[in-house]
């Protein structure tokens, strides 16, 4: 299925993905969302852009939506894993939880999950889409320095790395995060997904069952419980105005 973009691009994806390709300033968030129940799990929604990493993909949970939701956790595991795969020595990549990207300290992007509204939280959804969304060039036409806790990865260095590629190996980190929690279960997949955040010693984070995030401080019997579901609803990295990452 294609829908056909400015240019004629053909990614280079694992044979379980279907491509479907938009024009540059459609949604491809939103359109995986709308196509989801007819296309099935394997479908990546890709939006030839200039300055944005834009791509969304079709899952079918076997899980109720409580613990399905935790796809989003794969999701980032596989957006990180593709931008190390192509970072410059010594770049730190990072996430805030539960659905940032940061370089060195500098927000690029991040990562967002949608369901079936319809869905109760004890039934298996039809789909999931989980989307992704990595500034390539900063475009504000403004300073350097303006905007301080921004970042793009033509500033990171990553030279000639197109959205394209770290969609090729997004695809090929998620397959490998879906095998993990299928194969060995989630507590490895939460494992890799906690050890992304940035350092904070004395501080121990878990992932709840339903997705939840658990954070405990050493030496301390309380524990502070993050909601999964809240942060979802409003992604933290997304500016609602431009539809982009946040400056």
């Amino acid at each position: 299925m294609r829908v056909r973009a400015p240019f004629e691009q053909v990614l280079d994806l694992p044979p379980p993905f279907t491509l479907v390709t938009l024009r540059e300033r459609l949604d491809a968030f939103n359109h995986a969302v709308d196509i989801a129940s007819q296309c099935g799990a394997g479908t990546l929604v890709y939006v030839g852009r200039f300055d944005l990493a834009e791509f969304a993909v079709v899952l079918e949970p076997d899980e109720p939506l409580r613990s399905a939701r935790r796809a989003v956790y794969a999701g980032m595991i596989a957006l990180s894993a593709a931008l190390l795969a192509h970072a410059p020595s010594g770049k730190l990549v990072t996430v805030d939880w539960p659905d940032a990207i940061r370089i060195d300290g500098g927000l690029v992007g991040g990562g967002r999950l949608g369901w079936p509204e319809i869905t109760r939280e004890d039934e298996r959804p039809q789909w999931l889409v989980f989307g992704a969304m990595i500034r390539t060039v900063l475009m504000s036409g403004e300073e350097p320095g303006v905007h301080p806790l921004a970042s793009a990865l033509e500033q990171e260095g990553f030279g000639d790395v197109s959205a394209a590629k770290l969609t090729e190996a997004f695809a090929r980190h998620l397959m490998t995060a879906c095998d993990v929690w299928q194969s060995d279960g989630f507590d490895d997949l939460a494992q890799q997904f906690v050890e992304r955040f940035p350092r904070a010693p004395g501080v121990v984070h878990e992932i709840a069952e339903n997705g939840d995030l658990l954070v405990r401080r050493m030496g301390d019997t309380g524990l502070v419980r993050c909601e999964l579901l809240p942060a979802l609803n409003a992604p933290s990295w997304l500016d609602p105005d431009t539809g982009g990452p946040r400056l």
